[in-house]
C-alpha cells in the first residue's frame, strides 16, 4: 500500500517508519529542508529508542523515503495522513490548526484519484469535518474520504506502542475508507490488536477524553501524596492498594513532581476550550490543569525546604530534565518550573541528563551542566531526582555521599529506600511517604 505522511515530527515519523516495517510503501513530507535532508543522511531529529535503526533499516529496503515535495508524494497515495503539530494558539489555548487546515488543502490540489485522507494529529472534535469541507471547497470534483485515527503513543516506547497497541481507533462511516484502514493496518491482525470503528467525532473526542482521564489520573495520586506526608501515610503502599482493584488499574499511580510533555498539558487546555464552545463545562478537568500547575513550582519549593529554606548562593544538582525518562523531549517538564524556583532562590543550578541537555540548553540561563551525574554533586548543598532514568536508579550512593557538602537527597520519584540512605547520613526526601 502507498502511504504518504505529511509531517515528519514525533507522530509522523514513528508512524512512518512503523507502516514502512509492515511492508508499506511509505513517503514521509515536511516542509523543514534541513530536517529531511537529516533524515535521508540517516540523522533522526528526535530521540526515541530504536527509531534511527528502524527507519535505517526501512531505507535500506527501500520502503520509507522522504521529500519536501508534497503534491507528487500525495498524488502517488492511497492512504494520506496529516500528522502536523496542533500546538496550544497563544492567547487563548485553543489547538492550533493552522498545519492541519494547511495540509488539507495542500492534498485537495494533489491528490489523483480516491484518496482517504486521515487526521493522525491530535484535533479537537469537528476537526475532521473541516479538513471535509475545506478538501471539497479546493476540489469539488475529488474522491476521497476524511478519516480519524488519533495516535496512543507514549514517548520512550512509540514503537512498541504502535505495533502492539490496545486498540486501533478508526473513526469514519464511509465503507470504502474503512476498508482501505483496516488492509493499512492488516498486519497487526496477527497480534490481534483491537480495530474500534466509531462515528469520526467520537474517535476526534476519544483521544482527548483519554489523556485528560490519564492527567486527572496523576494529579489524583499527587494529591492523595500530599495527604500521607501529613498523616504518616506511605502513597506508593496506598497506590499499591487502590491499583490491585481492577477497576481502576496500577498505571499511572506513580506520586512524583506533575505531568508535563507534549500531550498532556497541551491537550487537557485544549480539551477546556472546545468544552467552552460547546457549553459542556468540564469542571474535574478544569481542578486537574490548575493543580498540576501549582504542583511544579510547589517541588520547587519543596527542594528549597528540605535543604534547609535558604539556598541563596548554594549549589543544588539536578538530575533529569526531560519530562519522562527515554526521551528529550523538555516540553512542559516539572524541571523547567522546579529549575526556575530554585533560580528564583538565589540558587545555582548544577544539571545533568542523558538525553535532554540540548534542548535545556536552549531554555534556561546560568544552569551548569555536567557529563555525568557524580560531577555535578561537588561540593552541592543538596540533590533533586526529578526525572527517573534508569542510570538514576543505581546511582552509588557512597560516591553521592562523599561528594555532597549538604548530605540531602530530594527523590522527587520515589526511586530510593529511606533506610539505605539515612545509614549513609543523608537526609532522604521523598513524595507521599
Amino acid at each position: 500500500m502507498k502511504i504518504t505522511m505529511i509531517g515528519s515530527g514525533y507522530v509522523g515519523l514513528v508512524s512512518g517508519a512503523c507502516f514502512a516495517d509492515f511492508g508499506h510503501d511509505v513517503v514521509c513530507v515536511d516542509l523543514d529542508e534541513a530536517k529531511i535532508e537529516a533524515l535521508r543522511g540517516g540523522k533522526v531529529p528526535i530521540f526515541e529508542p530504536g527509531l534511527a535503526d528502524l527507519i535505517e533499516r526501512n531505507a535500506r529496503a527501500g520502503r520509507i523515503s522522504f521529500t519536501t515535495e508534497l503534491a507528487p508524494a500525495v498524488a502517488r497515495a492511497e492512504v494520506v495522513f496529516i500528522a502536523v503539530g496542533t500546538p496550544s494558539r497563544r492567547g487563548d489555548g485553543h489547538a492550533d490548526l493552522s498545519f492541519v487546515q494547511a495540509a488539507a488543502a495542500d492534498i485537495a490540489r494533489a491528490m489523483d484519484g480516491f484518496t482517504v485522507v486521515v487526521t493522525k494529529s491530535t484535533v479537537p472534535v469537528g476537526t475532521g469535518d473541516e479538513v471535509e469541507r475545506i478538501i471539497a471547497t479546493t476540489r469539488p470534483d475529488g474522491e476521497f474520504a476524511v478519516v480519524s485515527n488519533p495516535e496512543f503513543l507514549r514517548e520512550g516506547a512509540a514503537i512498541e506502542d504502535f505495533k502492539r497497541p490496545d486498540r486501533i481507533v478508526i473513526g469514519s462511516e464511509d465503507t470504502r475508507a474503512l476498508g482501505v484502514m483496516r488492509e493499512a493496518y492488516r498486519p497487526l491482525s496477527l497480534n490481534k490488536s483491537p480495530i474500534l470503528e466509531m462515528n469520526r467525532r467520537s474517535a476526534e473526542l476519544t483521544k482527548y477524553a483519554g489523556n485528560a482521564f490519564l492527567a486527572t489520573k496523576i494529579t489524583f495520586i499527587n494529591e492523595i501524596a500530599d495527604l500521607c506526608e501529613k498523616t504518616g501515610a506511605d502513597v506508593q503502599q496506598v497506590a499499591r492498594g487502590m491499583g490491585l482493584d481492577k477497576r481502576i488499574g496500577s498505571k499511572f499511580l506513580n506520586a512524583g513532581p506533575g505531568y508535563g510533555g507534549s500531550c498532556f498539558p497541551k491537550d487537557t487546555l485544549a480539551l477546556l476550550k472546545t468544552a467552552q464552545d460547546f457549553e459542556a463545562p468540564q469542571t474535574i478537568v478544569e481542578a486537574v490543569v490548575q493543580t498540576n500547575e501549582k504542583r511544579k513550582r510547589a517541588m520547587g519549593r519543596k527542594v528549597i525546604q528540605a535543604i534547609g529554606g535558604d539556598v541563596r548562593g548554594k549549589v543544588v544538582v539536578v538530575l533529569g530534565l526531560t519530562f519522562k525518562p527515554n526521551t528529550d523531549d523538555m516540553r512542559d517538564s516539572p524541571a523547567i518550573a522546579i529549575v526556575q524556583t530554585l533560580q528564583d532562590a538565589g540558587a545555582v543550578v548544577h544539571a545533568y541528563d542523558p538525553e535532554g541537555m540540548p534542548n535545556a540548553s536552549q531554555m534556561f540561563e546560568d544552569v551548569v551542566y555536567f557529563d555525568d551525574p557524580y560531577a555535578a554533586m561537588q561540593d552541592a548543598e543538596g540533590l533533586a531526582i526529578v526525572t527517573e532514568w534508569d542510570e538514576f536508579r543505581a546511582l552509588n550512593l557512597t560516591k553521592v555521599q562523599s561528594l555532597l557538602k549538604g548530605l540531602v537527597l530530594v527523590d522527587l520519584r520515589n526511586i530510593y529506600d529511606r533506610g539505605e540512605l539515612e545509614m549513609l547520613g543523608i537526609k532522604y526526601v521523598a513524595i507521599g511517604r
